[in-house]
């Protein structure tokens, strides 16, 4: 039997997940860790929680697996992606704490670049709105702000990457520096036409060359880990961001065919097949995958906040005690009394890309409870995502016939019919919603025989709930403006 192990490196946890030769889940195991916030709109965690998190995952899981190393066919890796952390490469020590996709610090930068003009040249070689989210201006950040970083890098002694470089720095003890595809389109660096570093990109942002990685296919072995960390050098054979993989896990492999998935943020991505395809409504063109040489694209909308609104009811106004609470909470009531919640409390994202919007809750009386907040909350995750999908459809996308979910959040139903009724087509739900993790677990097992071909992945693919649309047209459209009034009222609050 050959098994594969998925490391799923997210934004507030790190997971591991144990899949056998029938993509069935096995084991898993997941641990949180500490998100820190030192200034209004920085967001940054430490480098070694997430490595530490991560290898007592894995080992967790695979001792609840009842395995050995030796039986794990390859390692897959899929993770939060923009995160920018750069180490020393003599000691493996970070030089700063990671700066995380959510950070909004380097808004003023991107505002000074899109002063001189800069944006079309960024969107034309990477397929990116010219936004804090990504990690050249992290990058540019650190090195311009860490002392010596900057003469550091410049002899050639530090190195820069995502999540997935970090810890496949990490799994093999510093001796391969590299990437994905997927992950290093998010870097605002690399050309996604030629599928390399773009050299106007650096001299923009002012990185030296020697900082990046290799880029490598999403389906490979790109290295085998040090035995000592399992037991076994296991192949490294697969590696893509979290939204990629999802949308891989999900299979959806054809032009056309789309996914959204509820984590921290909310992700929706629609495969464009071999073609690159520029939006004209601020959507971003990503790279998906390569693998075996060939490369498919993706249009993709963004959404800062998703399943982190929850969080916030739980963390920040203790209304719940629980995160799978929020869905009898917000049950509890027939709507939200006319409240709006517009959860830009890390700026807004697609289609907005308003880095200066913030959080905004409307429309409340004497007569407003948790109840409709909560609610509020849930109907905000739909609503953002509604405005992609009308995003993608200006875009000259096809027609959306349903709508393929995963993640977290995706298990709360009531937030799921809410979804269908206003989106107004079906909500698909699969079996297995940590499709993330599968799908770096696909990736992985296409470069290792464990899975056939991307064909043979598709029977895997099986439906836990479909959601119909229940609402009526006037009723959605009533909404819809309300929401759309309470997003323009959200936008510029920071630079007011």
């Amino acid at each position: 039997m050959g098994f594969i192990l998925a490391l799923d490196q997210g934004t507030t946890s790190s997971r591991a997940i144990v899949f056998n030769e029938r993509a069935q889940v096995v084991a898993s195991c997941q641990q949180e860790f500490e998100q820190i916030f030192p200034k209004a709109g920085w967001v940054e965690h430490r480098p070694d929680d997430i490595w530490r998190t991560q290898l007592a995952c894995a080992r967790g899981a695979i001792e609840q697996a009842g395995i050995k190393a030796s039986d794990i066919a390859g390692i897959g890796i899929t993770n939060q992606r923009e995160t920018t952390v750069v180490w020393n490469r003599k000691t493996g020590l970070p030089v700063y704490n990671a700066i995380v996709w959510q950070d909004r610090r380097t808004a003023a930068f991107c505002d000074k670049l899109r002063e001189q003009g800069k944006a079309p040249l960024i969107r034309r070689a990477t397929g990116l709105e010219l936004d804090s989210y990504f990690s050249a201006t992290k990058l540019n950040w650190i090195l311009n702000n860490v002392d010596g970083a900057r003469a550091q890098a410049e002899a050639g002694e530090l190195a820069f990457g995502t999540i997935d470089s970090w810890l496949i720095w990490n799994l093999t003890g510093g001796r391969t520096h590299a990437t994905d595809v997927s992950n290093a389109s998010r870097s605002m660096l690399l050309n996604i036409h030629t599928l390399s570093w773009d050299d106007e990109l650096l001299a923009l942002f002012d990185i030296p060359r020697s900082l990046l990685p290799q880029v490598c296919e999403s389906s490979g072995e790109i290295a085998h880990c040090e035995s000592a960390h399992f037991g076994a050098a296991i192949p490294i054979a697969g590696v893509a961001g979290d939204q990629q993989a999802a949308t891989f896990g999900q299979t959806a492999f054809k032009p056309g065919e789309a996914k959204n998935t509820y984590g921290t943020g909310c992700f929706m991505l629609m495969n464009t097949g071999t073609e690159v395809v520029e939006s004209h409504n601020r959507l971003l063109t990503t790279v998906g995958w390569t693998v075996q040489g060939q490369t498919s694209y993706m249009l993709e909308g963004s959404v800062f906040m998703g399943g982190a609104v929850v969080q916030w009811l739980r963390d920040g106004l203790g209304i719940i005690e629980k995160s799978a609470d929020v869905q009898a909470l917000a049950a509890s009531v027939p709507n939200t009394d006319g409240v709006c919640l517009v959860p830009a409390f890390a700026g807004l994202g697609a289609p907005h890309w308003d880095p200066y919007a913030r959080g905004t809750l409307v429309g409340m009386t004497r007569g407003t409870n948790r109840a409709h907040i909560a609610r509020a909350a849930l109907e905000s995750i739909a609503l953002q995502t509604v405005d992609l999908v009308q995003a993608m459809q200006r875009d000259g996308a096809r027609p959306l016939l349903e709508l393929r979910v995963d993640g977290g959040a995706s298990n709360n139903n009531l937030l799921m019919q809410i979804q269908a009724d206003l989106l107004g087509v079906p909500v698909v739900r699969p079996t297995v919603t940590e499709t993330t993790a599968l799908g770096a677990a696909y990736l992985a097992g296409l470069a290792v025989g464990v899975f056939d071909s991307e064909q043979s992945l598709l029977a895997n693919w099986q439906v836990d709930a479909r959601f119909e649309p229940a609402m009526g047209i006037d009723e959605r459209g009533a909404l819809l403006d309300r929401w759309h009034r309470a997003v323009e009222r959200s936008k510029g609050w920071a630079d007011a």
